[in-house]
């Protein structure tokens, strides 16, 4: 049979970099999302002009407040349960 070698164990403290950097990742991701939304609420890009845009640029508000307010507090709960074995 295969007999694998037992997996190298895990730094505690490079796991917990690795999801900072996640949430953090996030959360950046998130603002400019929300950026973006409000510059085609305003208007400012050719290929999306009048009620289009501010729908697509609420949407996109929505979305990147979602992603920087609930998306790490979804992660932080997840990170919770499985701790770095």
């Amino acid at each position: 049979m295969t007999d694998l070698p037992p997996p190298p164990p895990t730094d505690p403290d490079k796991v917990a970099r690795q999801r900072h950097f996640a949430i953090g990742l996030f959360r950046l991701s998130g603002a400019f999302i929300v950026m973006f939304g409000f510059l085609a609420i305003m208007q400012r890009f050719d290929w999306v002009q009048g009620n289009r845009a501010k729908a697509f640029g609420a949407i996109m508000v929505v979305t990147g407040l979602f992603q920087f307010v609930i998306v790490p507090r979804l992660l932080l709960a997840l990170f919770r349960q499985r701790p770095p074995q």
